[in-house]
């Protein structure tokens, strides 16, 4: 288990890394470029549905959309039907772009795909499919921790009557 543990991290940790050298080279943010592959992987989506699988919130996406818009990466569109709905899209030609980027790591993730049987690529995909809802659970379990801090902090101590607020002078000893 550790050895399999380390093994996910270091591949982990390592495409993290790939994906920022990426992102460097396009000129947006790490976060920025994963939002679209899930973009990608989603095709035409609302933020709502965007921020569904990311584990973001929708005020983070509309920053994240704000900025592959600006990139000219994603564009938002109306929908006809409804024109108080906006989709977001990928613009095809442009996300191209980035696309070459990856294509050596696909061949050689392609290649070492064929090296499996049938029954080993449905375990893969049985197990990533269940790592991205455990690390989606997890998102929102570490997000549920930090906002409890914060929300305690907004309240404000009530102060005793008499004593004056702001950091006490240190007393002397006799």
């Amino acid at each position: 288990m550790q050895e399999l543990e380390n093994a996910l991290r270091r591949s982990s940790a390592q495409g993290v890394i790939f994906g920022q050298t990426v992102a460097n080279t396009v000129g947006i943010s790490g976060s920025d470029l994963e939002c679209l592959d899930f973009l990608n992987l989603e095709g035409r989506v609302t933020a709502g549905r965007l921020a569904e699988v990311t584990g973001l919130t929708t005020g983070a996406i509309t920053g994240v959309v704000d900025r592959l818009e600006k990139a000219g990466l994603v564009r938002r569109e109306r929908d006809p039907a409804d024109r108080r709905k906006v989709f977001i899209a990928i613009v095809p030609e442009n996300v191209a772009k980035i696309g070459r980027f990856y294509e050596h790591m696909q061949r050689g993730m392609v290649k070492l795909w064929e090296s499996y049987s049938d029954a080993e690529l449905r375990l893969l995909l049985e197990f990533a499919s269940k790592g991205y809802q455990t690390m989606l659970a997890a998102t929102e379990e570490l997000k549920s921790m930090v906002d409890a801090p914060r929300k305690t902090q907004t309240r404000k101590p009530e102060q005793k009557p008499g004593r004056a607020s702001g950091p006490r002078k240190p007393s002397r000893a006799p």
